[in-house]
């Protein structure tokens, strides 16, 4: 990567990771979306994405946890289903045709799933409250996974709306729920994925510093209740547009 592509990927990540911490995500898709903006190939696409996914996860973790948001009877559930699936998904390895079109199709859905926030979604839930019904969520957990792990994310872009629209769980509680399904599945995907060929950048340090500098100010911002409509909107626009970019490349 050239000065120009490292300065892009270190101030969109740092943005990325401010943005989607405040609602208990690690950003993967806004990571992927960026690099796909500047043209990065898929190999170095994936892992990247998933080691920064671990990164500013385990810290939005902490956070939220110590916080009081974490609730283990809404986690397990979902974890079950996915752990496996998500290793499945991580030995794949898609041709860059496949990988642009899966990639596209999934930031679109994250863009509207941004929107769809931003808009104004209302919790059918008191915070601290989580009814997920069990076995529903381990099917769905085995799809997120194998998802997730394909592509590259962590899947808190699929769980949360789950846990939101069937009314599980509230807003702050999702969040403390998605932080450490998106912890574990990164990494199983990564660790999976080290059986295919992949490589990461020597920039990784400085694209990580900016990251976890993100997800501080994110976590922060989340637990404070800043309002973030301007700013998921404005992010929605961004995915779209790379989403739109991969599939018609695709």
């Amino acid at each position: 990567m050239n000065l120009l592509e490292v300065a892009i990927l270190c101030a969109a990540f740092f943005a990325v990771a401010t943005l989607y911490t405040t609602v208990g995500h690690a950003g993967a898709s806004g990571y992927l979306a960026t690099m796909a903006l500047v043209g990065l190939a898929p190999e170095l696409m994936r892992p990247t994405a998933l080691t920064l996914n671990i990164l500013v996860a385990a810290l939005t973790v902490y956070r939220f946890r110590r916080a009081r948001y974490f609730h283990w009877s809404g986690l397990w559930p979902f974890l079950l289903g996915s752990a496996p699936f998500a290793a499945a998904g991580g030995i794949h390895s898609l041709s860059r045709g496949a990988y642009y079109t899966a990639m596209g199709a999934v930031l679109l859905l994250a863009a509207g799933y941004l929107i769809w926030r931003a808009l104004g979604s209302r919790a059918v839930m008191e915070e601290g409250v989580v009814r997920v019904w069990k076995i529903p969520a381990l099917f769905m957990g085995s799809a997120i996974g194998f998802v997730s792990g394909l592509i590259g994310v962590g899947g808190g872009i699929f769980l949360s709306p789950i846990l939101l629209m069937l009314g599980w769980a509230g807003p702050k509680t999702t969040a403390g729920i998605s932080a450490p399904f998106i912890l574990v599945n990164s990494v199983v995907a990564l660790v999976a994925g080290t059986l295919t060929v992949q490589t990461l950048p020597r920039e990784l340090p400085l694209l990580a510093a900016f990251a976890i500098g993100g997800a501080f100010v994110g976590t922060w911002l989340g637990l404070e209740r800043l309002k973030q409509r301007g700013l998921l909107v404005t992010l929605a626009v961004v995915m779209s547009l790379a989403g739109a970019k991969l599939l018609l490349t695709a």
